[in-house]
């Protein structure tokens, strides 16, 4: 969703056994749409958060939280020119009252959500809400500021108010930050960034070559307290080779799906590659995120399936037994995105999970009516927070 200044050079080769795509193409697709639909059990409801709010809000890779009495806390990432996150409380279809994250580079002020220890000028975007087995809370989150894209963690008891861990020792990096040096790059593989020189501030330590990533993060803790978290890499294409489109806001690379795993949730090893474009894939095709969610009969994800000639993006559903080992039966959109000008006729990007509540599942997400280059949209662009339900999301998978 978030332009980036930078963009890695090629494949991350990492400890954990990232590789290339290692994959066959099918044959240039063009201009080809999005997905077709494959037969899907979803039920849209309409809008429910978003659009009243200048310059729209996602609640991509954000948790929707049932509450008492029918009602729900939506976390979010208002996208307009002072970007924060926050969360909304209220129920479908009667509307949510907005609390937006109050800032503080001190210690979290005393507010319905506040968020403190984070340096001036940093913007949080895409929190990720997790209510810890200890009984703590924590909230991932990018942040950006002058020379700085990291993910950092911050932790509460109150679920109120919030301090970030150590915004100098965050858990991933974007390659633009400011701890990135270019022997880091050169070590991954980010040769165009070999000459990149460093600029961390005094006590802060250089990037490590397994923490330097892309955006779309998801974290969870599992059963046994232990954590993983499904981030994106990139992998390089020359403009003579399949799946270059010079009209991506990310020209010459494709995004595919990596796995960490971490003791805390805090310090991240077991890097793994673990989606790729696959033989009968179109060559457009890039993976933009992962979200996951964790059944007793398995992991159901929605991967992001973007389409890049088109601009489009689609959720496609995929399953495993183990966060490693993925199986996409379909390779379709799971749910289908509206028709121009529905506010979500251009891209869905998924939450952080599904929620079983109340008899059925509830998916949450954020509707796009805008291409992903930001070069085309259906009216007035827009980003608005989406409902849908089923009684079965696992009927996805064939038997």
């Amino acid at each position: 969703m978030l332009d980036r200044r930078a963009f890695l050079r090629r494949s991350l080769v990492l400890a954990g056994g990232i590789g290339g795509l290692g994959r066959a193409v099918a044959a240039p697709v063009g201009g080809a749409p999005s997905c077709s639909p494959a037969p899907h059990p979803w039920r849209k409801q309409g809008i429910v958060f978003g659009s009243e709010i200048e310059g729209g809000v996602q609640n991509f890779t954000c948790a929707a939280e049932p509450l008492p009495s029918d009602r729900w806390r939506l976390w979010y990432t208002t996208m307009g020119t002072d970007r924060t996150i926050g969360f909304a409380e209220g129920r479908a279809g009667e509307g949510f009252q907005r609390h937006d994250a109050a800032l503080s580079v001190g210690e979290p002020a005393d507010a319905p959500f506040s968020l403190g220890n984070l340096p001036e000028a940093w913007r949080p975007v895409q929190p990720v809400h997790l209510h810890l087995k200890s009984g703590r809370h924590r909230i991932y989150f990018w942040a950006h500021g002058p020379k700085v894209v990291r993910y950092l963690a911050a932790e509460s008891d109150d679920g109120r108010r919030y301090r970030v861990l150590d915004p100098l020792r965050p858990c991933l990096y974007h390659p633009a930050d400011r701890a990135v040096d270019g022997k880091t790059a050169a070590e991954v593989g980010l040769k165009r960034l070999a000459g990149k020189k460093a600029a961390p501030v005094q006590g802060e330590p250089l990037a490590t070559p397994g923490l330097v990533s892309n955006d779309a993060t998801n974290v969870y803790q599992l059963a046994d307290g232990t954590f993983e978290m499904f981030s994106v890499g990139l992998v390089e294409v020359a403009k003579n080779e399949r799946g270059y489109v010079a009209h991506d806001n990310a020209a010459g690379w494709i995004r595919v799906i990596d796995r960490y795993a971490s003791a805390d949730g805090l310090h991240w090893t077991q890097r793994r590659r673990v989606i790729t474009p696959g033989a009968g894939d179109p060559d457009d095709l890039q993976f933009y995120y992962l979200s996951v969610t964790h059944t007793a009969r398995g992991r159901l994800g929605m991967l992001g399936h973007y389409r890049v000639e088109a601009q489009t993006m689609d959720l496609e559903a995929c399953f495993s037994p183990d966060g490693v080992h993925w199986d996409r039966p379909a390779r379709q959109a799971w749910i289908p995105r509206g028709k121009p000008p529905e506010p979500d006729c251009y891209g869905i990007y998924a939450p952080h999970a599904l929620v079983e509540h109340g008899g059925q599942w509830h998916l949450f997400y954020t509707a796009v009516n805008e291409a992903h280059n930001h070069k085309h949209a259906h009216g007035k662009p827009q980003r608005v927070v989406m409902h849908a339900t089923c009684s079965d999301p696992w009927a996805a998978r064939p038997a």
